[in-house]
Formats: C-alpha cells, structure tokens, sequence
C-alpha cells in the first residue's frame, strides 16, 4: 500500500456530493423534458435527506468522540464536516435557483402553477377555507413551548411550522405578553393543495401557506407575529446488536422507532425566519450554525413529485418505453426447457422483469419442482415475487427465503413481507450475523426424468419489479451444474451452521471476492508487463476500497488500459502523471439509473467478464454477502463486450468525465461526431424485432449472431473491447 498518499485520492463524502452535482443538472438541463427535470430536481433532495440522515450523522458521531482519524485523502472528520457545508450550500443554493427561475415559470407555462396565497381570487379563497376547516384545521394540534410546554418531540423530516405570537396579560395591566409554539403537519396531509379547476390548469398551492393563512385560528385572542416553516433531519442509522439481540426482527423493530427521534443534524427553515427564531431552534436541536440551512422555495421538494404523478401532459415527459421479452425467451411458454438449451441473459429494464418474476411462478405451480429458494433484499411493493413464494408453499413445494431485514430504509416494508411469508409457511431466515445479505441469487430444484436439475437466476438487481422498470441490471438463468451447486452451498452457508469451504462458479464476499478481483488486476499488469493485451473495463456504483484503487494505480503504472464506468462515488483520482494515466473514469446519469456491475478483464486476448451485486466499496466486499458470476456462454460474453459495455462506453451525451480535480466534465464532442446516447440505444436494440447493427441513433455496433449451445466456453478470441 506505499507510494500512494492522500493526495491521489477523492473524498468519499465530497465525491458523492459531486454524484448528486450530476442529478442536478440533469435538472438544469433544458434539453429534458420538463417533468423529467422536475423528477430530478426532487431527486436532489431525497438523496441529500439520506446523506444527512447516514453519512453526516456518522461524521458528527465521530467528531462528538473526538477521534482526529483521517480518512484515505487525508481528510479528518471535522475537515471533511466543513467540506460538506461549503458544498451542500452551494448546490442547495443551485438548485432553489432552478426552482424559481427556470422550473417553477415553465411549469406555469403549461398550466402547472404553484399559486401564492395574495394572488388567489375570492373563489379560491372560500374554497381553501373551507378545505382548512373540514380536512386540515381537525388534525393541527398547536403546542405552545414555555416551562409547562417543554420544546415537542418533532419527528425526523416532519413539516412544522415556528409561530411567534403575542398576548394581552390575563390582568390587563402591562405589555402584551410574547410566545412561542409549535404546529406540527401531520404527514397524513398532502403537501400540495389542487385547486378545482373546470379546465386543463393544475393550480395547487402548499399545505404550509395555507395553514399559515389560517394560522390565527389555531390561536385565539392572540396577535400573529410571525409564522415560519421548518424541518429537522435526525439520524437515522440503525444501531442493533446482533450478538446480543435474541430476536433480530424485533430488534429492527425497535430501532425503526429510534430512528425517528434520533439526534438532530441538520435545520431547513424558511430564509425570511428572523435571526433570534433561528437561533433558538439551533439552540433546542443543539446545532449551530453550520448545521442550518436557510430555505427560499419549498421545504421538502421531494413532495413536488406530486405534479409528475398521474397520465397527464406526455408532451413533458419522456417518450414511453415497453420493455419487450428477452429474444431468447419471446414465444417459449417452458421456460425450464428455454433454459435447458442455453443460458439467457437478462438486460433490465430494456427487458421485461417479467421473465424472472415468470421463473418464480412457474416454479410455484410446476408439479416437478421440489424446492424453491430466494435472498430478498428490496421487494418493493409489488405482490407478485412474495405471491409466488407464498403460492409454492401452497403447492407442497419446500421454500426459503433469506430476507435482509436491515436494507436501508426498506426496513418496514420487508418486516411486513416477512411476516407474510411466515404466516403462510414460508420458512424465512435473515442470513448471518454481523453480515448483510445483499447477494441476488434464486434456486429451482426440479426433477425431470428421474433426476434431479437445479435452476439459477443470479443478478445485479433485486428482486423488485417495480425498481427493475427503472434501475439498468443483468440477470442470468441457467442450469449449469456447477453454478446449481455453488447456488446451493450458498443456501446452505446462509441458512445453516457451516463453514464456507468455497465455489466452483460463484465468487462470493466477504470470502474470497476481494482476494479474487485483486488476483484478475495483477493477472493483467502481468500481462501489460510481458507486453501482451491487458485491459479492464469495470462498472459499478461505487468506487471506494483503498487496495483495490492502489492495484488499479499499479496497473496505471503497468500500462494496462483501464476504462471505469461508476455511476456515484469514485475515490479514485484519474490522470495523475506517472500514477493513473492510464485510467479513465466516466459517469452517466440518464432516465435510468444505472445499477449493474459488470467486470471485464482482457486477460491477453481470453477475455474473462463477470456480474454481480458488488461494489468495490468496503461494505460490499467486507461486510455483506454479495455473489459475483462469471459470464461463460460465448455467445452471451461477447454480447456483454460487444454490446452492453461497447454502447455504454460510446455514449456522447449523457457521460461525464472525472477530472483530476475531483469534478466532471461533459464528453467532448468532435466535429461531425455522431451523438450517442446509451441508454436510447439500448431500447432501441431491445425493441428491434430481429437484430440489426445500426440503432435509431444511427450509431454502429456490433451484434453476435447466435450459435449452438455450447458445452464450455466458446473458444478464446480477440475482444472486440480493444476496438473501442
């Protein structure tokens, strides 16, 4: 780990920031449609809400304790503290800009307005009052704050609003009497009132102007001096013992109640707040100055998304994508035996969900099959994979599923599926202690003439069908022994009392993944250093573990080529003369968001391509089940190289490159350079009823025509990869 210092390294924390720089202007960016725009701008601030809530808890946690620890770039806590607040007052201050010059105006272009209280006509005033005195008025609940009003317990997030208020003394003698209270909004209450309208305009107003308009009824005989909105963001991370806890879905439980009274570290409050209001709200939360947040525009934006809601105005919108069924599968009603004559690879959401979620149904109803087991890590709302589940057991089949419990903010959801699946006899188990399980593996144990076959589906999504219409992810089904083998050895290490002795196909962390992936980049400078084709193409979420950033700086230095597609933090600093040169790192931010990791590695003209749930980030690698799987059918391999990575790779319009300093750059575009854009082309190649080697773009990429079934891997070639 020598001769790397600080210095070649970025800012985990400041490097995300810059990832959430990027949803920005994608909301800045004209050439959106409108609604999408919107759709980002509220995006910007439900990630910075997690940001506070884990990230900056956890540095304000670490400063509390007075550790002087610095991070890799040579950061401590405080420092990388007083970074973040610089930054976040910088974007915050971006993107209310974007609200009230560009986005709210063009909304109201196209009859979508966000009307202030003075401006109502008459008629809409009657109309709101009595909206605030049948629907709002009866759930309000005034606190007064004074020696016998201790200051509430507002919960993490929750709309409030400061009023200040003055009284006449009950004697008459004397000045008026000054107050303080609390109105708490109760989260039951929609945050954007829809005014009737006989027409097309959608005229709304806030729930906290309206409120504020109104607010001297809550009070009576009291003069109004003030009314302000706020909102506190509390940590939110969740502290179980697992070594001492003895029931580990009550645990979670319990700590999701602490979470919304954790301690405060951040306070929104409106900018026209007087100073002294400011300063007692910081004093009660017992924050300062840095953790306050002066708000001009509306107080939680991510309730915004209210107006992109709904089938209205597709003129703003992105053009409506049908994810069609994967080629290998269109027309096949046995999907065992579709599996049985080749591997398929699933390209989401450019290919319907629809396949996996099939795989689990069939399975569920299939006389033949025996057992059916399944990780579930974020399931989302949608029925039809616990439904599945649910429906084998019903149909005498012996099913498993290891839920993740702890899946950050999908706690409450997955103990309500868990409890289902335990009703109904599904034997559920939360995997092993200490360790999350973020792995995405299925199993189908059926017999088909007497024995016994095994089918797989590994992925690098979740089995999710409402995120998978939106998140980009592989999946592979297939019936290889080897991979039915390790896929229940899996199970078995998950559900068992067993010792992990190792897979044939399957990598697996915190076992052997990091250890693997370090062997494959030193395979490659060995490589470079003989002079024979080395090249790695990685894509991930994340970039983050210092020894893997160390041995790609390594292989830099060797001269192999390394190409880095990582959509959000990336601690690797590119460029740097004598110590990455040879490395580039690119970010795209489009419709979809980008969620696969796909590993290439050239491997002197054998390439070798795995995919995975993995991130190159601590956690995955050292604190999470995760499983990764090599691709092997030729056919599919080189469709990854050729197709998925090569178009990936090419895009002109939605890339952003890292630059040395830490910030992103937009491709530059060459004279007479066509645009590509990767996500576009990758529905296009979906919809395409037979292969064809120009998109609508009318960009050029290679298609692999479909052979045989092979019974090994096809046979060892140039990648196409170099040619990119």
């Amino acid at each position: 780990m020598s001769g790397f210092k600080p210095e070649h390294f970025i800012n985990r924390e400041l490097s995300w920031l810059e990832f959430n720089q990027r949803v920005l202007d994608e909301a800045l960016d004209p050439a959106n449609p409108l609604l999408e725009r919107l759709k980002f701008f509220t995006i910007v601030s439900s990630n910075l809400d997690e940001f506070f809530e884990v990230r900056v808890a956890g540095l304000k946690q670490k400063m509390e304790s007075g550790q002087g620890e610095r991070s890799v770039d040579g950061l401590t806590a405080r420092e990388t503290f007083q970074a973040i607040v610089s930054r976040v007052r910088r974007m915050v201050a971006d993107q209310y800009d974007c609200w009230r010059e560009d986005l709210k105006p063009a909304l109201a272009k196209h009859n979508i307005r966000i009307q202030e209280m003075d401006d109502l006509m008459a008629a809409d005033l009657g109309w709101l009052e009595e909206y605030y005195l049948t629907k709002i008025r009866p759930v309000l609940t005034p606190l007064a704050i004074d020696p016998a009003h201790p200051f509430p317990q507002l919960l993490n997030k929750s709309l409030n609003l400061m009023v200040r208020l003055e009284m006449a003394p009950r004697d008459g003698q004397g000045h008026p009497l000054k107050h303080l209270a609390v109105v708490q909004c109760p989260a039951i209450l929609p945050r954007l009132i829809q005014l009737p309208r006989d027409d097309s305009r959608r005229d709304y107003v806030f729930l906290s102007h309206l409120i504020g308009r109104f607010i001297a009824d809550l009070f009576p005989g009291t003069t109004i001096l003030g009314c302000w909105p706020f909102r506190v963001t509390r940590n939110s991370e969740l502290y179980i013992d697992e070594e001492d806890s003895g029931n580990l879905l009550k645990a979670v439980e319990t700590e999701l109640h602490n979470r919304r009274k954790g301690d405060a570290v951040r306070l929104e409050i409106g900018h026209q707040c007087p100073e002294k209001i400011r300063e007692a709200l910081l004093k009660t939360f017992r924050l300062t100055e840095d953790d306050l947040y002066l708000i001009d525009g509306p107080l939680n934006p991510t309730r915004l998304l209210m107006l992109y809601q709904g089938d209205h105005s597709p003129e703003l919108r992105d053009p409506p994508f049908f994810a069609p069924v994967a080629r290998a599968l269109r027309g096949r009603e046995d999907l065992f035996a579709a599996i049985r004559e080749r591997d398929v690879l699933l390209h989401h959401p450019y290919e319907h969900f629809n396949s996996v979620v099939e795989f689990l149904e069939r399975a569920a109803r299939d006389k033949d099959v025996f057992t059916v087991k399944v990780t579930l890590y974020r399931t989302g709302g949608d029925p039809r994979i616990i439904g599945a589940l649910m429906n084998a057991v019903n149909n005498g089949k012996q099913v498993t599923a290891v839920v993740e419990l702890r899946a950050r903010f999908d706690e409450a959801n997955n103990i309500e599926w868990t409890r289902q699946l335990e009703e109904n006899g599904v034997h559920v188990v939360y995997g092993l202690v200490g360790l999350k399980i973020h792995a995405k593996v299925a199993l189908v144990v059926r017999s088909e003439g007497g024995q016994i076959r095994r089918y797989v589906h590994v992925a690098t999504g979740n089995y999710n069908p409402t995120t998978a219409r939106f998140y980009t992810d592989l999946g592979l089904l297939t019936c290889n022994p080897e991979f039915g083998e390790d896929a229940t050895n899996l199970f078995n290490l998950l559900t068992g009392v067993c010792q992990f002795q190792g897979m044939k196909k399957l990598i697996v962390a915190p076992f052997d993944l990091h250890a693997r992936l370090l062997r494959l980049i030193e395979r490659e400078i060995g490589h470079a250093q003989k002079g024979l084709p080395a090249k790695i193409v990685a894509r991930m979420n994340s970039l983050v573990e210092p020894t893997l950033i160390h041995a790609l700086y390594r292989a830099s230095q060797a001269g192999v080529k390394i190409e880095l597609i990582v959509r959000g933090i990336c601690c690797l600093r590119p460029g740097l003369k004598g110590v990455s040169d040879n490395i580039t790192v690119r970010s795209i931010v489009d419709r979809f968001l980008e969620h696969s990791r796909i590993y290439f590695f050239e491997n002197a003209c054998q390439p070798e391509v795995f995919a995975g749930s993995a991130d190159w980030m601590p956690r995955n690698l050292f604190r999470r089940i995760e499983v990764v799987f090599p691709i092997e059918d030729g056919n599919l391999r080189e469709r990854v190289i050729s197709e998925i990575l090569a178009v990936t790779l090419a895009d002109n319009v939605k890339a952003r490159f890292l630059r040395t300093d830490g910030t992103y750059r937009p491709t530059e575009s060459r004279n007479g350079e066509k645009k590509r854009r990767s996500q576009t082309d990758f529905m296009a190649l979906a919809t395409d009823e037979e292969p064809r080697s120009t998109v609508k773009t009318g960009a050029k990429y290679p298609r692999v025509k479909l052979l045989p079934r092979p019974g090994v891997a096809a046979p060892a070639r140039r990648s196409r990869m170099q040619k990119v």
